[in-house]
């Protein structure tokens, strides 16, 4: 894992987010399921970069959407939290599913200084999910980890370290299990 030892979020960043939490309250959630265009737009004017069109639904939570890049047909579906305290990049024609948790940031438990602190140090860590993949349902992505193109993980899974292009991964934590190998569009559906 890549991850950086943070100083304490200034406060232009508390009142950048206390601001788009009061967006997100009563111009992003209450909006019907279709409106992704409208979501994008909202969260384009706090700073994200999203291409269009993009599947954003009114349940997704983004914590800064100044570190969120989506692709074009990207998808954060219903329930997703987005934790985006460092940068996610989210590939083209991806799909985070219902109830999955993307954190890029942590604590350092580990550092001597919470001896003599009240609280341990921020340490964060980028999230890139490729194109074409496929989080499936209740997947937490912890801070630092790359997901390649094509890859799909499975349902419950928990990521802690890179997975590899074109593979499928599960467990906890997510192991690759087996190569994704599309179909020949010419053999029949099983």
């Amino acid at each position: 894992m890549r991850l950086k030892r943070r100083d304490q979020l200034d406060m232009s960043n508390k009142f950048a987010r206390a601001a788009w939490q009061v967006a997100w309250l009563l111009l992003y959630r209450p909006t019907p399921r279709v409106w992704h265009g409208w979501r994008a737009f909202l969260l384009r004017c706090f700073g994200a970069k999203i291409g269009s069109p993009a599947y954003i639904y009114p349940s997704s939570r983004v914590w800064a959407p100044w570190n969120l890049e989506m692709g074009i047909h990207s998808t954060l579906a219903d329930g997703v939290e987005c934790y985006c305290v460092d940068k996610v990049t989210l590939g083209s024609f991806s799909t985070v599913s219902q109830f999955s948790y993307l954190c890029t940031a942590s604590h350092d438990y580990l550092d001597p200084a919470i001896l003599t602190q009240p609280q341990m140090p921020l340490v964060t860590g980028p999230i890139t999910i490729g194109d074409r993949v496929w989080i499936t349902t209740d997947v937490f992505v912890a801070p630092g980890v790359t997901i390649g193109d094509g890859a799909v993980v499975l349902a419950r899974s928990s990521v802690f370290g890179d997975i590899p292009e074109w593979t499928v991964a599960a467990g906890n934590p997510a192991k690759p299990i087996r190569k994704r190998v599309l179909r020949d569009p010419a053999a029949p559906a099983p």
